[in-house]
């Protein structure tokens, strides 16, 4: 089981992530929402298309752009369409 933990919160938890490029996606339904805001911010992958961001806020600290997603992705990258993946301190364990 993998989780997803920052400032003491679990943002996500399940058996099912995919790993890609060594980072684990979260399938949506094992993301806790309460956490996130969607983010302005847009990035492109070659080969997995554009990615949406989320600002994660807990306990009144804020993490701008920690969580990504790719609601349209690229053929090549269909099976991780809107899983959520961390960085910028969030702990995947």
């Amino acid at each position: 089981m993998k989780k997803a933990t920052w400032n003491g919160a679990i943002l996500a938890e399940s058996d099912q992530t995919i790993v890609i490029e060594g980072n684990h996606y979260f399938p949506p339904d094992a993301v806790n929402r309460a956490y996130f805001r969607a983010n302005s911010k847009q990035t492109t992958c070659p080969w997995k298309g554009a990615a949406s961001y989320y600002d994660i806020t807990v306990e009144g600290k804020l993490n701008s752009g920690a969580a990504w997603y790719y609601p349209d992705p690229k053929s090549a990258a269909k099976e991780i369409e809107n899983y959520v993946a961390f960085w910028r301190g969030v702990r995947v364990e």
